[in-house]
């Protein structure tokens, strides 16, 4: 009986041939979500502004656009979960605006009250407010809203009143343990203070002293 014979050769040939490979439409491409959303992207912008110019413009409006999402997501977070964003914020500006002026404040009460309840870092933010007012009514600082505790260490230069300054930085911002002992230097700090400030006496039309 004749048998067939196969042409290895020309088999080998035809398996090599791209255009024999007819698997190849049967077999789905490895495409990731990203590269389909970027391929579609690019064709939709190809057929706006043309292939090479739709080609170019993708990658910087992918870029835009996450930023642009980006900044969307922190603006509602910022908008409906600023706790996030900022450690107890509610009790920051509370202190702060307590801080924000010398005067209107029974000094003594404040003190005495956090003595009362152990806030001994709030009595020597008080103590420090309170000298802050001394010197600024006996005209050794010029007080205003804006001015850090260094500006008035240049302003007021006595020993007493920078070792109490610095004393009140080291609780206030650098987290330093406030105790009974230091609340106590606080005021020894400001009682030699003011034994060092001579106030000057006022004088009467008649040329007298007040």
């Amino acid at each position: 009986m004749d048998t067939l014979s196969c042409d290895t050769t020309l088999l080998s040939l035809m398996r090599n041939n791209g255009a024999y490979d007819y698997n190849r439409e049967l077999v789905t491409p490895q495409v990731s979500l990203w590269d389909w959303v970027m391929q579609k992207l690019e064709e939709f912008l190809g057929r706006i502004f043309g292939e090479v110019t739709g080609h170019h413009l993708t990658l910087p409006l992918v870029i835009m656009a996450g930023l642009a999402l980006l900044g969307l997501i922190l603006w509602f977070l910022y908008k409906y979960r600023p706790e996030l964003f900022f450690k107890n914020k509610k009790n920051r500006f509370a202190e702060e605006e307590e801080g924000e002026t010398i005067y209107g404040i029974d000094f003594e009460a404040e003190i005495k009250r956090a003595v009362s309840r152990g806030d001994y870092p709030g009595a020597v933010r008080w103590v420090y407010l309170q000298t802050l007012r001394y010197l600024s009514d006996t005209h050794q600082i010029d007080w205003q809203l804006y001015k850090t505790p260094t500006q008035y260490v240049y302003e007021c230069r006595e020993s007493a009143f920078r070792e109490l300054t610095n004393h009140f930085l080291r609780v206030r911002y650098g987290h330093f343990e406030a105790d009974a002992s230091l609340f106590n230097e606080m005021n020894r700090l400001q009682e030699t203070l003011k034994q060092k400030i001579v106030v000057p006496s006022v004088t009467t039309e008649e040329g007298g002293e007040a």
